[in-house]
């Protein structure tokens, strides 16, 4: 049975390390809302870097495991020292399209997500990607990044696509 692999993506106005008032409510909603995506009916797994406690300092320079080296679209033109990162992304696993947007779209997520001005720039970009991927397939940093940039370039389709303009899963989806 597919699942549906999402990634998103924002750049935020200012760094992660900006010691704003602004900032500082982000990394709170951000905290609760990791918190509560675990609980969601149709989660499976998100990624994690594996080497935060071990001193990795940003996600440039962590280890994903089976996720992939972190990797963010052509794009995104802020800083990549742990100074001057400016961006927000998630990987994540669902069983589901339903499941994945209800959490994106209720509860304290939806609560973030009308905040998201506060926080992000306006890039003109989408700011996710859904596609299908077989069981037991873990999806990569690399995998969001293509198919966030071909959703760019090319609108949604079978192989990247977003809640408003999905397509039903298939297990011969093409791929990028």
């Amino acid at each position: 049975m597919p699942h549906l692999a999402l990634y998103t993506f924002g750049v935020l106005k200012s760094p992660l390390t900006d010691p704003s008032p602004a900032t500082r409510e982000f990394h709170e909603s951000g905290g609760a809302v990791y918190g509560q995506v675990g609980r969601q009916p149709g989660y499976l797994a998100r990624a994690q870097a594996a080497d935060r406690s071990l001193g990795a300092q940003s996600d440039f320079d962590s280890d994903w495991g089976e996720w992939g080296e972190f990797a963010v679209p052509v794009w995104y033109e802020k800083g990549r020292t742990p100074e001057t990162i400016a961006l927000a992304a998630t990987l994540s696993l669902w069983t589901d399209l339903r499941s994945a947007f209800d959490f994106i779209y209720t509860g304290l997520h939806r609560t973030a997500l009308n905040r998201r001005y506060d926080w992000f720039e306006r890039t003109g970009h989408p700011g996710h990607v859904c596609w299908w991927i077989t069981e037991g397939t873990i999806p990569t940093w690399h995998d969001g990044v293509a198919r966030l940039e071909h959703l760019h370039a090319h609108g949604s389709a079978p192989n990247g696509f977003t809640f408003h303009h999905s397509f039903e899963s298939a297990p011969d989806s093409p791929t990028l």
